[in-house]
């Protein structure tokens, strides 16, 4: 390696997990470059988690980031590790930082049934990363109080209120979320660009019908962008882009046989990539890289870091953790570090990689999250351990 990837530590077991894939099946054959931030909940917390900034820094400087999955603190996580505060999710602040859009798409391995039986293609989330809760602004109101939507100028000057709510007995709570046009029209172009890569239809549901001004913007946004700049390629190789409701996309979605790009905003991205992972067969089987409208690459797992494993781990007891989509996440950093250096080695290696960890599912060695999941003639599924299952890959390798 030429140029070093940045590499973002974890949380709990998907942690272990990293060290393990590195130890077993990368530093043997690489010489592996990176440049380390230390996200783990402790160290978010020690440095005021002043190091996910940077890390989202380093990503926008080199060009390719792997992060591990990781803690974001609820009420209980505050006690448990004795933080400072409830930070926020790391995966927000870095793609605040770095813009762009999410996607996702199921691992498929033979012998690997989907729950739903009808979906025969791979269907590709596309998750806005930027803005709704995840940048939000939120508060208690007590007995009496109101809350207001103000808009000022730039100099703090009001312009315009409208009033959210008048609290009675017993207050409530109130959130406000914000988005940009220039931010969903990076997203839209990165949708409808991502999509002719794949040779994929789009399918795109928000609730403008109820939302008529922030989702609404949405969907004029993507109508906008689609008719200037992508009707045509379109439509020249038969593809189509739908809008719908949202609730209307989930339905035709279930009725479908997949093999089309769903786009989400970001809280819909964050419910239905989770579905559609489970539904394919397991949310260790899925891939997740963000791409920036500048170029900008960051890998991860889209799981979270598998706490019930990871106190079994302390405890000193055998544990099964899927660690495919961390693995990916490795190796797609890894290959799309070699595209941008000219490094064929690198990016072969990769591609083996990934060959060697599919290949290994399908020869019936696996996790015990996929053992209910595996119908193969003639192929009975063996359960191997978290290290086990890395170990087998490394033999396929």
């Amino acid at each position: 390696m030429s140029t070093p990837v940045v590499e973002m530590d974890g949380d709990e077991m998907t942690r272990v997990v990293w060290r393990l894939i590195k130890e077993l099946l990368i530093e043997p054959y690489v010489d592996l470059k990176t440049e380390y931030y230390d996200l783990g909940l402790e160290n978010r917390n020690a440095t005021d988690d002043k190091v996910t900034v940077d890390a989202a820094l380093a990503t926008r400087r080199l060009g390719v980031a792997v992060k591990c999955a990781t803690i974001t603190p609820n009420r209980l996580r505050v006690e448990e590790y004795n933080l400072k505060q409830m930070w926020k999710s790391p995966n927000g602040t870095i793609r605040r930082i770095l813009d762009g859009t999410v996607f996702r798409a199921p691992l498929t391995a033979k012998g690997i049934k989907s729950y739903i039986q009808g979906w025969t293609k791979p269907i590709i989330i596309a998750r806005h990363a930027y803005g709704d809760i995840y940048n939000c602004v939120e508060d208690v109101a007590n007995e009496g109080e109101n809350a207001y939507l103000l808009i000022t100028d730039k100099d703090g000057n009001e312009l315009r209120r409208k009033l959210v709510h008048s609290f009675g007995k017993g207050g409530g709570i109130c959130q406000g979320v914000h988005n940009t046009c220039k931010s969903v029209e990076s997203f839209a172009k990165s949708c409808f660009s991502y999509a002719l890569s794949q040779n994929l239809p789009v399918w795109f549901g928000a609730k403008d019908t109820i939302s008529k001004i922030y989702d609404h913007s949405f969907k004029d946004i993507f109508q906008e962008v689609y008719e200037k700049e992508f009707r045509a390629e379109f439509e020249k190789r038969g593809l189509y882009y739908l809008y719908t409701l949202i609730d209307d996309v989930v339905a035709r979605a279930v009725r479908s046989e997949g093999g089309f790009l769903w786009v989400c905003k970001n809280y819909d991205g964050d419910v239905f990539s989770d579905m559609v992972a489970t539904a394919y067969g397991s949310l260790g089987m899925m891939t997740s890289v963000l791409v920036s409208p500048d170029g900008v690459y960051e890998y991860e797992a889209a799981h979270g870091t598998v706490t019930r494993h990871y106190y079994k781990h302390l405890k000193g007891e055998e544990t099964s953790t899927n660690s495919v989509a961390t693995l990916f996440a490795w190796t797609g950093a890894l290959k799309k570090r070699g595209e941008l250096d000219n490094n064929v080695p690198l990016v072969n290696f990769a591609a083996k990689l990934e060959k060697a960890a599919i290949e290994t599912i399908e020869q019936g060695f696996m996790t015990g999250d996929l053992i209910p999941l595996f119908e193969s003639k003639g192929v009975t599924p063996q359960k191997l351990s978290t290290k086990g299952f890395l170990e087998k890959i490394a033999e396929k390798l």
